[in-house]
Formats: C-alpha cells, structure tokens, sequence
C-alpha cells in the first residue's frame, strides 16, 4: 500500500490515519477524528454486542467466531492448563480491496 512510504513505521497509527482521512475527504482533523470514531465505534459495537458479520463489499468481512475450550500448557511451568471457549473477531480482507483505494480516493 502506498501509504507506507509516508510514514516510518510499517505500520500506520491512530492520528496518521485520521490525517489521511481527513486529506482524502478534504474534512479537518476533528471531523476526521470524529467520523473515525463513529465507524470504529459502530463495528466494535455490532461485533462485541451485536454479535452480527459486518461485510464491507470491496474491503473484507468481520466476524465472530466461537473458539471451544481447549487443553493447552502454561508457557511457563508446562504444566496442562484448559484454555476456556471464548469469542474472537476475525478480519479477512477482500480480494479487491486494492480496487477500493482507487474507487473511493
């Protein structure tokens, strides 16, 4: 992605991400700030309340998936440990998200 040559680290943080939103969308850092918040806000709401997919067509798909209980080894002692069900969201990206850079800029 092109993004990288900008920024030192491979990867991109909070605030340089709300600066290219708000250069994308031609919008101040605030609103950036702001709009950044209500999406994050509303997937991790669905996600972890919800318990609804959220499909982004061209971008990827994020879902909930259940993770049985388990037998595992404490990384410490070795001793075996049940590791309990739980929930975990996944994130797989689209095959064409690279279209959705060029669609939406």
């Amino acid at each position: 992605m092109h993004y990288h040559s900008h920024y030192h680290d491979k990867t991109m943080k909070r605030k340089q991400l709300i600066d290219e939103v708000a250069r994308r969308a031609e919008i101040s850092k605030n609103d950036a700030a702001k709009c950044l918040n209500a999406v994050l806000g509303a997937i991790a709401d669905n996600l972890t309340e919800g318990d609804k997919d959220i499909a982004i067509p061209d971008f990827g798909h994020f879902a909930v998936k259940h993770v049985p209980e388990r037998k595992g080894k404490n990384p410490q002692t070795g001793e075996p440990i049940t590791i309990e069900a739980h929930d975990k969201i996944t994130f797989k990206a689209s095959d064409n998200i690279g279209i959705y850079s060029r669609k939406h800029c």
